[in-house]
């Protein structure tokens, strides 16, 4: 992933990152408000906000140099933090899908490509943004399930399906993740 970043137009990324607070106060009201986050309603703005900023913030740092084992980890904690606060899976892996598209609408709307050039970067910026977001949930269904797995056999089935998916599909983790719950 590190070559295929230093493709990337740096004027995206830093425009990202020199805008995190302003993206980071839209991403958590969407987390607060949608119908599909429902149990995030009631967490903490704060804490909400320090983990999302933490991505945008460093979104440069997360696509390009930080080692797949450190983004498990980051996101294995977060699956198992949401499982012992009680938030359902679904909703753990929507926060996600809307922080992601949060993402990728602001670069849309910030950064109209001007250019073929400048267009292919920010294709580029876009499926890197969508292969970091896969991974990433799937490391939080992973944690979910480890904390899960002593009472809840749902939930591991669930992100069993989801992650297969993912591995053979790069939009497999949704199409798991509506199968898991039907």
């Amino acid at each position: 992933m590190l070559r295929a970043a230093s493709m990337l137009s740096g004027r995206l990324i830093r425009i990202i990152e020199t805008h995190a607070e302003e993206l980071t106060r839209g991403a958590v009201k969407k987390l607060q408000t949608s119908p599909r986050t429902g149990s995030y309603h009631g967490l903490r703005p704060d804490e909400l906000y320090e983990r999302v900023y933490a991505v945008y913030h460093d979104l440069g740092d997360w696509l390009a140099e930080k080692p797949d084992h450190a983004i498990r980890a980051w996101y294995n904690e977060l699956g198992e933090r949401r499982s012992k606060e009680g938030i359902p899976l679904v909703e753990v892996l929507w926060a996600l899908v809307l922080t992601q598209y949060h993402l990728r609408d602001y670069i849309r709307a910030s950064a109209p490509a001007d250019s073929a050039v400048e267009l292919y970067r920010q294709q580029e910026l876009d499926r890197l943004i969508g292969q970091f977001f896969d991974r990433a949930v799937c490391y939080a269904a992973e944690g979910y399930q480890r904390d899960a797995s002593l009472g809840g056999e749902h939930a591991a089935t669930v992100a069993d399906g989801i992650c297969a998916r993912a591995s053979s599909d790069p939009a497999g983790w949704e199409k798991g993740l509506k199968s898991s719950l039907h």
